[in-house]
């Protein structure tokens, strides 16, 4: 599978390095400000982990080009039908997430399942940390387990963030009752566990239209 990376920071770094290993090729690097290679559509799917101001114009590029697209940025579901609607009418797909660990994709699981299974009278929390340079807070991984808290009857209530030194990300969501709490906790120990994710997307995503969440993949 060639590969196209655009933005070139730590996460794209890595999905080269974890690409590599898996027997892929990087076929191109588009950085912040730099022009789209040459040539650049043929045969490639495409991974963004870039800034959430230039993901509409990626998708735009890429769904005109039939170019499949991992989107691992967050911070731009504003724009998630406008998303939508490019990728419907493209013959390539597209693969969006907050979170492209398979760790934090069982941890989803897990509390919806355990919102569905408590009472209201148990109140629900929200807690993620990340490292001092990540612009969006709260995280899109927190965004998402509190909306799976209030599709299980749950007010998350305001969501807790710290941002400090190189935490790769902690999401924590608890039920709290008088008699008991319960605590469901995802530790990234490094970021390789995301762009593994992504590149299982990527895999995934080969031969497949429309717009998918990586719920989808996993």
């Amino acid at each position: 599978m060639d590969l196209l990376l655009l933005g070139y920071g730590k996460m794209n770094r890595l999905v080269e390095e974890v690409a590599r290993e898996r027997g892929h090729k990087v076929a191109g690097k588009v950085d912040a400000g730099d022009p789209f290679p040459a040539g650049w559509a043929a045969g490639l799917v495409a991974i963004d982990f870039s800034v959430p101001g230039a993901v509409l114009e990626h998708v735009e590029r890429c769904m005109a080009a039939g170019v499949p697209l991992v989107i691992g940025t967050t911070g731009w579901l504003a724009q998630l039908e406008r998303v939508r609607a490019l990728a419907e009418a493209s013959p390539a797909g597209i693969v969006y997430g907050a979170n492209f660990s398979i760790g934090v994709q069982a941890l989803y699981r897990a509390v919806a399942a355990a919102a569905a299974a408590l009472p209201a009278s148990y109140e629900a929390f929200v807690w993620e940390a990340h490292h001092r340079a990540k612009q969006d807070a709260p995280s899109g991984t927190a965004l998402h387990l509190a909306g799976l808290l209030r599709t299980g009857g749950h007010d998350s209530g305001a969501i807790a963030s710290t941002r400090a030194g190189s935490i790769p990300g902690t999401h924590t969501v608890g039920f709290d009752s008088p008699e008991d709490t319960l605590s469901l906790t995802h530790t990234a120990r490094s970021r390789r566990g995301f762009a593994a994710g992504a590149l299982v997307a990527a895999e995934w995503i080969l031969g497949k239209r429309g717009l998918h969440e990586f719920s989808e993949v996993i």
